[in-house]
């Protein structure tokens, strides 16, 4: 009796997580570039409790746990902003940032601003990488990006735009491999390989990309994870009501 209630406390453990990690993506469904997590589960190993000599036997599992969250890197819809700082990815790829502790990171969120010295930071003020000086010059009055990644600035009483450098964008053998450190960043690992550097994107200036989370689906998903926290829990109750049972008994 003991092994149902264990293997149901397992279930609503699992389904705790399944509607946390729900709950997350309905958190970021405003948030640009955010990709939407998936949980996936695995049974627990099984006691053969009977078995004969023509390999027929009787197994009980012990329940489930939570093997692994996915991170699903689909494109989200382009939304116009009409902000030149504003830069969307088309396709696969990431921009990579340069963090002040040292190393790099990885993001999709193009919602970018102007440093003080005339470089493209983040809304944490990350630097953005790019190949060549990556500085606007002083008296820039339009900046353009075009579709490679290749940035230029207009100044005033000019009438050619300077190119100031390059995005530098990023691709990953497995970029479901890595590791979400908050601030709409990411980081190599390695399950996710090395970084591959190259224009493998297409930029989109004046856009953001959505989230890719689907508010229906999730719904759907949060409710079916409600619904199976509550079937094991009466699992629960009925194992313990059995125990009362087999308690209360009398010669």
């Amino acid at each position: 009796m003991l092994r149902s209630l264990w293997s149901a406390a397992a279930g609503m453990y699992a389904q705790q997580l399944r509607v946390d990690t729900i709950a997350n993506n309905l958190a970021n469904i405003n948030t640009p570039g955010y990709k939407r997590v998936r949980t996936e589960f695995q049974d627990l190993l099984y006691q053969q409790l009977a078995g004969d000599a023509a390999g027929v036997t009787v197994e009980v599992g012990n329940g489930v746990r939570l093997s692994a969250t996915n991170r699903i890197f689909i494109q989200g819809n382009l939304l116009e902003t009409g902000n030149p700082l504003d830069l969307a990815l088309e396709g696969d790829g990431f921009f990579v940032v340069n963090l002040p502790q040292g190393g790099r990171a990885f993001t999709r969120d193009g919602s970018f601003k102007l440093s003080s010295d005339g470089r493209l930071v983040t809304s944490e003020g990350y630097e953005v990488v790019m190949d060549g000086s990556g500085r606007m010059p002083e008296g820039t009055v339009e900046i353009s990006v075009a579709a490679d990644g290749t940035v230029s600035a207009l100044v005033g009483g000019s009438d050619q735009p300077r190119e100031v450098g390059t995005l530098r964008l990023a691709t990953f053998p497995n970029p479901a491999g890595l590791a979400a450190i908050g601030h709409n960043l990411y980081r190599e690992t390695r399950a996710s390989g090395e970084a591959r550097y190259g224009a493998s994107a297409r930029v989109v200036q004046g856009y953001l990309e959505a989230a890719n989370v689907e508010l229906v689906g999730e719904m759907v998903a949060l409710i079916m994870a409600q619904r199976a926290y509550e079937l094991n829990s009466r699992s629960v109750k009925a194992a313990d009501e059995m125990l009362a049972l087999a308690n209360n008994l009398r010669r």
